[in-house]
């Protein structure tokens, strides 16, 4: 029998850092003289911090020099670090211990793939490190989804063929990444956006330990 490798990604599958992120976004974009909604913020998903910062700039109309764009970049960074020195384990999305526990207990391999360069600071947070036997994230990559880069080192990490894996995602360039490393692509979401995944849940709620077995 192939053993199964599951992998996770970490910002709105095991934990909801996106409202942080807004938050500091706003801040930055709002110190600067820009508005910043939540429909912008979506487009900022899974985008990269430069990336990010140059969008926001544009929609705002605004130029800047290097000294000033790197300054506010580090900006950022400290004010959502400081959002997340606060988190604990009430932040977890409902039923994500309930399916790490099931795979820790049968001793099925679990690793993290995420881009944030905070994962394992905020693992530490929530109290969830000790349930990974591999993590990866912005640290060990530098190729951003929806290049598999981030999944195919965490299976090479588990010690399992890409074909073997599992993955768990909540954004569309994710599902992307996933099925480019020949991996199963669970959604976590809406199916209208991520309708290139194999199965797509709402939440971890809607998902059974029998669901899991199964594959």
């Amino acid at each position: 029998m192939n053993t199964r490798g599951f992998i996770f990604d970490l910002d709105g599958v095991i934990v909801d850092t996106a409202k942080y992120h807004f938050l500091a976004w706003k801040k930055l974009a709002n110190d600067i003289g820009i508005d910043f909604t939540h429909e912008q913020n979506e487009q900022l998903k899974g985008v990269s911090r430069v990336k990010s910062l140059e969008k926001i700039l544009s929609w705002g109309n605004k130029v800047i020099s290097e000294d000033k764009f790197m300054e506010l970049m580090g900006k950022k960074n400290d004010d959502y670090l400081s959002y997340i020195a606060q988190m604990d384990a009430h932040e977890i999305l409902p039923d994500v211990p309930k399916i790490l526990t099931y795979l820790t207990d049968n001793k099925i391999p679990v690793a993290l793939g995420s881009a944030s360069k905070n994962a394992r600071a905020i693992l530490q947070k929530v109290n969830l490190i000790t349930q990974f036997n591999a993590i990866v994230d912005g640290n060990d990559v530098t190729k951003a989804k929806p290049d598999p880069e981030v999944f195919l080192t965490a299976a090479q990490k588990l010690g399992i063929a890409p074909e073997n894996c599992v993955v768990f995602e909540d954004s569309l360039a994710g599902i992307q990444a996933a099925k480019n490393a020949n991996m199963v692509a669970i959604g976590i979401g809406e199916t209208a956006i991520l309708n290139e995944a194999d199965f797509v849940f709402k939440d971890f709620t809607e998902i059974d330990l029998q669901f899991i077995a199964q594959l």
